[in-house]
């Protein structure tokens, strides 16, 4: 579809937090637009569920509940996702792309999991489909993978990709909140929703990192094949401890490219103050990535919200425009040209802090020894404290080891009677 004339006209879909902050966006920028793109953005339709209702600093006029009147108007040429979920969303993107309009999307668990049909009919119908909103609200770091660091050979992609439960661990780390009462201050804030279990259960942030992982490694991983662990067992017990090793607990997303295939998991780790995410607060996020020739880089700034989370849209509409001004859209669509295998996650090896209740007699912790090195887990640490007459808590951190030989000493240890609770499992980077 060539621009003919000055003014590209677009299509919104959604008019939520995030699609009212793209409206608004837009509409700030309009000014420069023209000198910025090579032609002035004009949103001529906006699909919504309810026609009734008010939205203050909207055109009306622009607003339709007919997806028709904007598939079939050949004027429009990008489409603007917002509406997230699987369905409708697929279909329209896919109709959209099929009938040669653009497409920009924030749609996270659409694309973690449909990603590879929907940037095949991209390419099909030589359209852009991109979607920087996806991971990470307003930080750069679709198109820092896709183009900026594509001369790297990339091995580990791992971030704070989730607000609400970095600003979750924060209040535990630095207000001694216990998890409840984070929870609640995040809902009062509007950090979580009202169920917030895709944050708190790390399927949120599973979502991002089956993005990033096919991105950075040319293969593609959806959002089945990542691990993923909440932080609901965290507790202000293993705060104190992270604070001892003078180390925080963040929920990180982890993806890594070995020689053995590809790792991805979402969960709790431990990780020493002097590592860069280790700094990062409340509901920021950022992710690092490590590549053969940059070596470390970090990206980091707000990861959700109305504007940060559109200034990511705005930016890829932008790029959308200046393609079509030049005629070159569809330059960079699937880059998924391998076929890596997905490691199975009980193979992956970890680092571990272990936090037990025991009986406080003799031969305890020898017993435990045996069991770990019976199951190849090497102990690195041991530290005893709150022993009573009757009962002492015992905290075990572990050398590296395979997920699936700690899962089987756990499981012994639980059978012996002198093990009264594993009270935590988590990793340590």
């Amino acid at each position: 579809m060539e621009n003919k004339t000055n003014t590209i006209k677009m299509a919104l879909l959604g008019l939520g937090t995030v699609g009212g902050g793209v409206y608004k966006l837009i509409q700030r920028r309009s000014d420069g637009m023209e000198k910025n793109v090579g032609a002035n953005l004009e949103i001529t339709k906006i699909l919504v569920h309810n026609m009734e209702k008010k939205r203050e600093g909207v055109d009306a006029s622009l607003l339709t509940d007919q997806w028709k009147d904007i598939i079939e108007d050949d004027e429009i040429q990008i489409v603007i996702e917002l509406m997230g979920g699987i369905e409708p969303a697929k279909t329209m993107i896919l109709e959209a792309l099929h009938a040669g309009k653009h497409v920009v999307s924030a749609n996270k668990d659409l694309i973690a999991a449909h990603g590879k049909e929907l940037l095949d009919a991209a390419e099909e119908g030589n359209c852009d489909f991109l979607f920087e909103a996806a991971v990470a609200g307003g930080i750069p770091i679709i198109r820092p993978l896709k183009q900026c660091l594509a001369g790297n050979e990339i091995t580990e992609v791992i971030g704070i990709v989730n607000g609400t439960t970095n600003y979750i661990l924060t209040k535990m780390f630095e207000d001694h909140m216990d998890f409840a009462e984070a929870l609640a201050k995040a809902t009062e804030l509007g950090y979580a929703e009202a169920d917030p279990t895709a944050d708190i259960e790390g399927l949120d942030a599973g979502r991002k990192v089956a993005i990033m992982a096919s991105i950075a490694f040319h293969s593609r991983v959806v959002f089945s094949d990542v691990y993923t662990e909440g932080i609901t067992k965290i507790t202000s017990r293993d705060i104190e401890y992270a604070k001892e090793f003078d180390s925080v607990i963040k929920l990180l997303g982890v993806a890594r490219n070995t020689e053995k295939g590809i790792e991805a998991g979402v969960y709790p780790m431990l990780l020493h103050k002097d590592h860069p995410l280790a700094s990062v607060r409340d509901s920021f996020n950022a992710v690092f990535v490590h590549g053969d020739a940059v070596d470390d880089a970090m990206f980091y700034g707000r990861g959700a919200g109305e504007f940060p989370t559109a200034s990511a849209v705005v930016g890829d509409i932008m790029d959308v425009a200046r393609n079509l001004k030049y005629q070159c859209n569809g330059r960079i669509s699937c880059t998924c040209y391998r076929d890596t295998p997905i490691k199975s996650f009980d193979d992956v090896k970890n680092k571990f802090f272990l936090r037990m209740q025991v009986a406080n007699e003799p031969g305890v912790l020898a017993c435990i020894a045996k069991v770990f090195g019976d199951h190849k887990v090497s102990i690195a640490r041991v530290v005893q404290k709150n022993a009573t007459k009757e009962q002492a808590e015992l905290v075990i951190v572990t050398d590296v080891v395979k997920e699936y030989h700690l899962k089987d000493a756990l499981n012994e240890l639980q059978s012996i009677e002198s093990i009264k609770e594993v009270s935590s499992v988590i990793r340590e980077y």
